[in-house]
């Protein structure tokens, strides 16, 4: 590690000016908290944290209109364990089980299936939340389902697709990005190609990061050496597990049930081309299509500042609630919920 942090050293002197570099992925955001990388890096390499946790960029609209659907008659919603806590206009989740509403803790979409499979006269709504990552074993989930015949089971779909979001970012002009860290669990997805318009279009540098301190430090000296050279690309650190060409059956699998959609992220609003929604052939699993969910005004957190974290205009501590009104505990905003999200992971490493 001390040669890596010394490569550093050595790049940053040559650039003599500010560099941005911006993680897009939680698991990334919390490693470098962690390892306190940020304390080691010279004065002119500034580490910005992006909408990189599926939980932290899921709107309070979203949230509402589950709510309201898991309030109807016979309907069990299943969940992944850190949206429970995300606040919505008017409590969360977890305050929806306290009074009453059949609201199901699940660790894998198959377990939503099975829970249908064992209640047939109720009505099973998969809160479908996350990346590229986890929208193959969604897609699955419901090739399961047709396959046993299962009626009763439904998603609602917010899944996020994060090229677009990107592209938001490098048009941000605030923000002066320089370079990505860009994600690992993404990425052994949809694989480098679908990144090349960063450095085509942006001229912008890009390196898919592992995990480890190591990782992350070496992906950094990485970027600074393209920046130096001024010879942007798309490499790979994490080659163990990301390929160029990402894996194709994963792909096919998610786009043979689901199509790209405009989709609303948290602090950011609508981009377009950015989600994915089922096909219409499949509009029967669609739980905005099967239950008639009225408008709703959906409100943010009171002086919450999770969008301008979300894109990497604020860090934590500038956010007025940070520390004081908004703890792990007691979450005002989304970011704060997530151990991937940037308010958590600040709160508990890197506040000192």
């Amino acid at each position: 590690m001390k040669e890596i942090i010394k490569a550093i050293e050595k790049l940053s002197t040559r650039l003599m000016r500010q560099v941005n570099l911006m993680e897009v992925c939680g698991t990334h955001t919390v490693s470098i908290f962690k390892n306190g990388i940020r304390s080691i890096l010279p004065s002119n390499i500034k580490l910005l944290s992006g909408p990189g946790c599926p939980v932290c960029v899921t709107p309070v609209q979203d949230i509402d209109r589950m709510l309201y659907i898991a309030g109807q008659p016979n309907v069990i919603l299943a969940t992944f364990g850190d949206m429970m806590r995300v606040p919505g206009s008017n409590g969360s989740f977890y305050k929806a089980k306290a009074e009453g509403l059949d609201v199901r803790i699940i660790y894998s979409p198959i377990e939503a299936l099975n829970i249908a499979e064992q209640n047939k006269n109720k009505k099973i709504v998969f809160f479908a939340v996350g990346f590229e990552t986890t929208s193959p074993s969604i897609a699955a989930t419901v090739f399961e389902a047709e396959r046993l015949g299962v009626e009763n089971f439904y998603i609602y779909s917010v899944h996020k697709l994060v090229p677009p979001a990107l592209e938001v970012l490098l048009n941000t002009e605030e923000l002066k990005l320089d370079g990505f860290i860009l994600p690992g669990h993404v990425s052994t997805i949809i694989g480098s190609k679908v990144y090349e318009f960063i450095p085509l279009k942006y001229k912008k540098a890009c390196v898919i990061a592992g995990f480890d301190a190591d990782d992350i430090l070496q992906a950094i000296v990485m970027l600074l050496r393209q920046i130096v050279k001024d010879k942007p690309e798309v490499e790979i650190q994490y080659k163990e597990a990301v390929r160029q060409e990402g894996n194709p059956r994963a792909i096919e699998f998610i786009y043979r049930y689901f199509e790209v959609c405009d989709s609303n992220w948290r602090g950011i609003g609508v981009i377009p081309k950015s989600g994915l929604k089922l096909k219409k052939e499949h509009s029967h699993r669609d739980a905005e299509a099967v239950f008639d969910i009225p408008e709703i005004k959906s409100r943010e957190p009171m002086g919450c500042q999770c969008g301008l974290v979300l894109r990497g205009l604020k860090i934590p501590p500038e956010c007025p609630l940070f520390a004081k009104i908004c703890t792990p505990e007691n979450p005002a905003g989304a970011c704060m919920v997530s151990s991937e999200g940037s308010c958590a992971a600040y709160y508990k490493y890197g506040r000192g």
